[in-house]
């Protein structure tokens, strides 16, 4: 009988072992249970604010030059000396290169000796023709006999200022045809110089962009080879025609380089100013979602996150016009978003 009172005791005591023990463990995931539901959710937050933001028609072309000209000789000779090389800048009426002009002096001084002598002759006649000792027609053929002798003196001293080749416009060098001791012909071309300076991107705009655009916006450009800096630009003239093939019209655009480090060629992403708004309220863009065509954004207010629903207009490359939807001022959450719910508990931190 007391082994029987034994068991029972010892029974007794391990069912009331378990029952504290599992309600021990209830109790402990009831307190994390609740313990996580108040965890704040830790983000990245900005203010928003009031600025300046623009709206821009971007595209793409390649550069090309304003002013190009091909210099061609103008005489036929050996190539004497040259002046200039490829990427030197010349000012236009620059000597670029020298032909052997012996020949053409000594063409230019007898002709002046004829010319002289006739000269002479002339004033000789005119005055037996004063004195009527000479026939009218006799003192006319002398006239005409000098004009025409002055006229191939005047020649041959054009072909010695031809043997001299010039830049017809200010530029750059950008290819030499020729070499000391060629032998060129009038009209070879010898030369290849660019004007930089002002550089044009040609642009071919749909047509649904025409009201939009206009002569005289600023504009912006960036190229490839020169990631570190943007240019500055003016839409210097529009085209007033569309093509009908392809429903897309003209804008060209002139870009101020007084560097030169542009070059014609290049490939440039072209940003056409075309809208300005002051005192435009804004966040960043990382701070909005976008789902179904709607945008909202996350608004901190002690300490709890809500999600407002806004209308945007422009953006620029970090922030995004808000419209309607939040006030200046307004804390927004730009990191994080993807773990909140409306009215979650969140923390500021720094990612």
């Amino acid at each position: 009988m007391e082994l029987l009172k034994h068991w029972i005791i010892l029974g007794s005591v391990g069912i009331l072992a378990i029952f504290t023990s599992s309600c021990s463990s209830e109790t402990q995931s009831k307190n994390v249970s609740d313990e996580d539901s108040t965890t704040a959710v830790p983000v990245e937050i900005a203010v928003a604010n009031s600025g300046k933001i623009s709206a821009y028609y971007s595209s793409t072309a390649t550069l090309e030059a304003d002013e190009e000209a091909t210099v061609v000789a103008k005489v036929r000779g050996i190539v004497k000396n040259i002046y200039v090389e490829e990427g030197d800048y010349v000012q236009a009426g620059k000597i670029l290169a020298q032909l052997e002009d012996e020949q053409l002096q000594l063409e230019a001084e007898r002709a002046k000796a004829t010319m002289d002598r006739l000269k002479n002759e002339l004033n000789r006649k005119e005055e037996l023709f004063q004195k009527k000792l000479i026939s009218a027609q006799e003192f006319e053929n002398a006239k005409y006999e000098y004009q025409a002798q002055k006229s191939a003196y005047e020649l041959a001293d054009l072909q010695i200022k031809h043997s001299q080749i010039r830049a017809p416009i200010s530029g750059v060098i950008s290819d030499r045809m020729i070499k000391v001791g060629n032998m060129i012909n009038s009209d070879q071309e010898v030369y290849q110089i660019t004007d930089f300076n002002p550089l044009l991107a040609v642009l071919n705009v749909p047509e649904h962009e025409m009201d939009k655009l206009k002569k005289g916006q600023p504009a912006l450009i960036q190229v490839d080879a020169i990631t570190s800096q943007t240019f500055e630009g003016t839409v210097l003239r529009i085209s007033p025609t569309v093509d009908p093939e392809t429903g897309t019209f003209e804008v060209t655009v002139s870009i101020q380089d007084e560097s030169r480090r542009l070059k014609p060629g290049m490939f440039g992403r072209v940003q056409i100013v075309y809208d300005t708004r002051e005192n435009a309220l804004m966040v960043p863009k990382n701070a909005v979602m976008n789902e179904d065509g709607t945008s909202s954004v996350f608004i901190i207010n002690s300490s709890l996150a809500y999600r407002k629903t806004i209308r945007t207009g422009y953006e620029n490359g970090e922030n995004i016009e808000v419209l309607e939807g939040i006030s200046p001022a307004d804390t927004v959450v730009t990191i994080g978003q993807s773990s909140l719910q409306d009215s979650s508990l969140v923390e500021a931190v720094s990612f």
